[in-house]
């Protein structure tokens, strides 16, 4: 019997290892990349004085992220839904610059828009907000 005639030789088997060691690689390069951001962001907070200001709460939003997982089990497919959301309110300093913070679903919760009081942070890290002044309700 004559041997399979495959006009491609053997480049499945030459480049199939070669590309799983390119994605490989990459994923491995981008987890490193993220971790370094990670821990750099982490010591220039660290190295940052803890300031108290007193600011006004001009914004709040949420983004809320939406995955999907399929998974196949004995040729029946299971969706799985999941949602997670992530809360910012934006404080503005008596110069007028503006700050935004990630915050808890609670701190967000308990922060309405035209509140007044003192924003802890260091760097780019929320610490606290403590109310003074209530915003006026109908404006």
């Amino acid at each position: 019997m004559l041997p399979f005639n495959d006009p491609f030789g053997d480049f499945m088997f030459s480049f199939g290892p070669v590309f799983f060691m390119i994605i490989f690689s990459l994923m491995v390069v981008t987890i490193l990349v993220a971790a370094v951001k990670g821990i750099s962001t982490w010591r220039h907070n660290n190295a940052q004085p803890v300031l108290s200001v007193t600011v006004k709460v001009v914004g709040k939003r949420a983004d809320v992220s939406h995955h999907t997982h399929t998974q196949a089990n004995n040729g029946i497919d299971h969706s799985n839904f999941h949602s997670s959301t992530t809360y910012y309110v934006t404080f503005e300093v008596e110069s007028g610059d503006r700050l935004e913070f990630k915050v808890s679903g609670r701190e967000y919760g308990m922060i309405a828009e035209g509140d007044v009081g003192k924003l802890t942070f260091q760097g780019t890290r929320y610490l606290g907000f403590e109310r003074e002044k209530r915003a006026e309700l109908g404006r």
